[in-house]
């Protein structure tokens, strides 16, 4: 636990807690009547009570449309479907800023919808709600649908053998060895969309406001940083008790599973039922997630003399007007090599983490898991701002390093590495490892014979989860990014605030560049797992 813990406390607790200490503390002295006037204004609760109900309904609607997905994906064979995993985790690395421009012209004035049947959803809180469900959908059909394909059936067939209708045997075996991967999907989807910022302030407006927006407002436009302190600990406050809870009833429903390679789970369709839920996935997914996708890349084509390459051809060059110091072009390499480097930090935090978390217990270390999954629901603002002005001396003036964006990435991208390897690796059967030290092995060995051949799919799907989160990352980023290495959601961003129908071409032009990168990438790492075997772990 000794790295995790260092991690956080200098990266995530420090900035964060500096803050709030400039907030509440301006003069040297602690100002906690703040907190009351803040919390008790009516705009505010007002806030408080959308952010709350909007996070649970698009919690719940997330899991209802993923839920068969990650079934889909978990258990049949069909052409075209580790393309088609790759490309569900695209949505999930784009920049929300644009990702709320893609379903404005799809569902706002004059978008698709409009246009065909005279229905507008941009003035209505279902177009923020399927938006979110556009982003997580991912989360789900990965995090469940890693362990589901996994979990041997034949445990589900012996029910059926002993008399359990196809239902009574998928809720008395499946359904309880799936509830913590279920669990911490949900978890994570919950706290993605509490702290959703590009999405609410496109497609919300005026008139719907997330806590994470009233942040940005406070801060950047308003300059009361009293408030936004207020803000901040509120997220934590409640954060915390949400991952309290989930930490104490998920913790109960662990047990050992029996495991199987992936590859082996998975067959093609049989009967009607079977292919009617293949193809309602499918169009799930076309509509979903293609069709805004889909505007996007039209939208990088399509100039005002016609369809061709202009907006591409200009991201190799600097324009008059200032906007990079750099080729936009050059932001492609940034990302990358950004996003190998938080992975990397990532994964070695996250994986420490998550094993610290199998072997251990107590009540310092469940709160330690808890902690983990606070980066998902703090302000990417109130971090990005935190290290701007925390990191600026030794011995850790960082400010003026490349390193600082992967660190910033890699906060993000922890969670979901934790939250992913730790189901597996909590089902794997403690008494594995103990008859491997009987016969002599030493822990590390242990560890590299019997743990690491069950989880090197959770490992290389958790480290699919961080690089797209890295590739993605926008709030944090966009403070510390220096001027001559902007990322792709920093120059797209970049690009949407400048007029000109050159610059929104260029915006639409990078982001099919970054979902090409992302699907290549997901899609690499789906040709390398190293589960496709024929045994059985």
């Amino acid at each position: 636990m000794a790295l995790p813990v260092a991690f956080f406390a200098v990266f995530f607790a420090w900035p964060v807690v500096s803050i709030v200490d400039r907030g509440l503390r301006p003069d040297g002295s602690w100002r906690f009547g703040r907190i009351g006037e803040t919390l008790s204004r009516p705009e505010i609760l007002d806030v408080l009570g959308f952010t709350v109900g909007q996070a649970a309904a698009s919690t719940g609607l997330t899991l209802l449309l993923a839920l068969p997905g990650a079934y889909v994906f978990a258990r049949f064979d069909f052409p075209g479907k580790d393309v088609l995993r790759a490309v569900v985790t695209v949505p999930f690395v784009l920049p929300t800023v644009l990702v709320g421009t893609a379903f404005l012209a799809v569902v706002g004035r004059g978008g698709l919808t409009d246009t065909l049947w005279g229905v507008r959803l941009d003035t209505t809180v279902w177009a923020i709600l399927l938006a979110h469900v556009f982003f997580n959908y991912a989360v789900v059909v990965r995090t469940v649908g890693g362990l589901w394909a996994q979990l041997d059936p034949r445990q589900e067939e012996a029910a059926r053998v002993l008399g359990a209708s196809r239902f009574t045997a998928w809720r008395t075996v499946t359904l309880p060895a799936l509830v913590p991967a279920v669990s911490a999907a949900a978890l994570m989807v919950f706290l993605f969309t509490f702290t959703s910022f590009g999405v609410v302030q496109i497609l919300g407006g005026e008139a719907y406001t997330t806590l994470e927006a009233e942040i940005y407002r406070q801060t950047a436009r308003l300059l009361d940083l009293p408030t936004a302190a207020v803000l901040t600990l509120t997220q934590f406050v409640a954060v915390g008790v949400i991952l309290g809870v989930h930490a104490w009833t998920v913790r109960r429903r662990e047990t050992a599973l029996r495991l199987v390679a992936a590859d082996r789970t998975a067959r093609r369709p049989r009967g009607a039922g079977q292919w009617a839920l293949l193809a309602g996935v499918l169009l799930t997914v076309a509509l979903l997630i293609l069709l805004p996708l889909g505007v996007l890349v039209e939208r990088s084509f399509a100039g005002p003399d016609g369809y061709g390459l202009r907006y591409y051809r200009a991201l190799g060059s600097l324009d008059a007007t200032g906007t990079f110091l750099v080729p936009p072009l050059e932001a492609i390499g940034n990302s990358l090599r950004y996003a190998a480097a938080a992975t990397g930090i990532a994964v070695l935090v996250g994986g420490l983490a998550a094993a610290a978390l199998t072997r251990r217990a107590g009540r310092l270390v469940r709160g330690f898991d808890a902690l983990l999954m606070l980066p998902l629901g703090v302000s990417a603002v109130t971090v990005g701002f935190g290290f701007l002005i925390t990191l600026d001396e030794p011995p850790f003036d960082l400010r003026a390093s490349w390193i600082l964006v992967p660190l910033a990435q890699a906060l993000v991208g922890v969670p979901f590495v934790v939250r992913t390897m730790l189901p597996v690796l909590r089902a794997v059967d403690e008494r594995l490892r103990e008859a491997a030290a009987v016969l002599g092995a030493s822990p590390w060995r242990a560890w590299r014979e019997v743990d690491l051949p069950m989880v090197r799919r959770a490992l290389l799907v958790a480290s699919g989860f961080a690089f797209a989160v890295s590739l993605g990352e926008f709030g944090a980023t966009v403070f510390i990014a220096r001027p001559d290495s902007p990322t792709l959601p920093v120059a797209v961003a970049r690009l949407l605030g400048r007029p000109g129908e050159l610059n929104y071409g260029q915006a639409m032009a990078l982001s099919t560049i970054l979902m090409v990168v992302c699907a290549v990438s997901l899609l690499l790492l789906e040709r390398l797992r190293t589960d496709r075997t024929t045994g059985e772990f």
